[in-house]
């Protein structure tokens, strides 16, 4: 088991508590303690109480909660970080997020309805009383974003 660890931590740089592979397919609900690390395809549902990394080779149709996540791969559904979401290029993410910390890589999309207050809310499953409206706050991060800049954050 520990040359199963190591591999883990020196292919993919700190390390993860649990590792979906490439070529793998996973149809339902996965629940982890700690941080994941997955390259093969999902669908169904994730949850983590740490770092879920979604690798470029991946391709996820789920619900997806925990502490904090990383996409390079490509993503369809509700994704919910109670800390922070980072979608890096060549991400491909299509649906809702909610979080208080947003980083929006060049070479990344995104497409769908992004939520900064009340992640934490989301996450309980508590319904948003904003009723979508943007606030002059999102509208000017929606803008930088737009605006093609490399690692653009939102949030604070």
């Amino acid at each position: 088991m520990a040359d199963h660890d190591d591999r883990i931590e020196h292919q993919h740089g700190g390390g993860a508590d649990a590792f979906l592979g490439r070529g793998s397919h996973v149809n339902g609900t996965l629940v982890f303690r700690g941080a994941v690390h997955i390259e093969g395809d999902v669908e169904g549902e994730i949850a983590a109480d740490g770092v879920v990394t979604i690798a470029a080779s991946a391709v996820v149709n789920a619900r997806i909660a925990a502490t904090s996540i990383v996409i390079q791969g490509r993503v369809t559904g509700e994704i919910v970080a109670r800390e922070r979401l980072e979608i890096r290029g060549p991400a491909r993410v299509s649906g809702s997020v909610a979080t208080p910390r947003l980083v929006i890589h060049e070479g990344a999309v995104f497409e769908g309805r992004c939520t900064m207050r009340g992640a934490v809310d989301a996450l309980a499953g508590k319904p948003d009383d904003s009723n979508g409206a943007l606030t002059a706050g999102d509208e000017r991060r929606a803008k930088i974003a737009a605006g093609g800049q490399s690692g653009v954050e939102a949030g604070s």
